[in-house]
């Protein structure tokens, strides 16, 4: 598939909207289909409608969702009018949030119903986000996609799970670069930081038994930027409740 030239690119950005801003980042060519329905499984952010990610979500093929560490990322997504003029709407793009895995469909080729079969970058789109780049008859078009920087409004959630010597914690929200690359952990009554290690998506998990304790957190994205928020959850926790931070990447 052809790449849009860089001329071609600078054009198309004459006509964004104001959410969007020039990066380093390269456009890649994929794929995208669209779904019906909140989508937040694979990541562990349950319903994201609740969790603040809106109707602008997609679920990553293999090739882009990394076992996981593409969680909370966003995507520029513009819909390639030139090589599918009847479907593509022109001069629009859509910034959506990873909040989920496309599986592979072995039993289905790749270039006709396995759209998420390695080695193919695909994304599955809310409808609502697909329709602000392609009319959903199209049911699949080619897009060109680069991935940017996460506009969110407050600080970051952390979500208690897990059983006394087992915290899973989900981290939502999270601005900035948006996917997360290490977490650290510090009890009230501890000295020194905890690594956490990944659990699955956007759950973190530490085996210390850490009830009655306020706890802090140190996260690291993916671009390296680190912010600490300290005291984040009291010291009366339970497990199920949900925590907002008073910092943002």
């Amino acid at each position: 598939m052809a790449k849009l030239s860089f001329i071609g690119v600078l054009m198309l950005m004459g006509f964004f909207t104001s959410e969007v801003r020039v990066t380093s980042t390269d456009w890649q060519q994929a794929h995208a289909t669209f779904y019906d329905g909140p989508k937040g499984g694979a990541c562990g952010y349950e319903n994201q409608l609740i969790n603040d990610y809106g109707k602008n979500t997609a679920a990553l093929s293999e090739a882009l969702f990394n076992d996981g560490r593409s969680c909370g990322g966003c995507y520029q997504i513009v819909c390639n009018a030139s090589q599918d003029p009847q479907w593509c709407l022109k001069r629009t793009s859509v910034t959506v949030t990873a909040t989920n895995f496309c599986p592979p469909n072995y039993s289905l080729p790749s270039d006709n119903g396995g759209w998420c079969n390695p080695p193919r970058p695909h994304f599955d789109m809310s409808r609502a986000a697909f329709e602000t780049i392609a009319i959903y008859k199209a049911g699949i078009v080619p897009i060109s996609y680069r991935k940017v920087g996460c506009k969110r409004d407050g600080g970051m959630r952390f979500t208690m799970n897990g059983v006394d010597y087992f915290e899973l914690v989900v981290i939502s929200n999270v601005g900035g670069a948006g996917d997360i690359w290490n977490v650290w952990i510090k009890g009230s009554k501890i000295e020194n930081w905890e690594s956490m290690s990944k659990s699955w998506g956007a759950n973190w998990q530490s085996s210390r038994y850490l009830k009655g304790q306020s706890l802090s957190f140190r996260i690291q994205l993916s671009d390296g930027k680190t912010v600490i928020a300290k005291d984040v959850v009291p010291s009366d926790w339970r497990f199920g409740q949900t925590f907002s931070s008073n910092v943002q990447f």
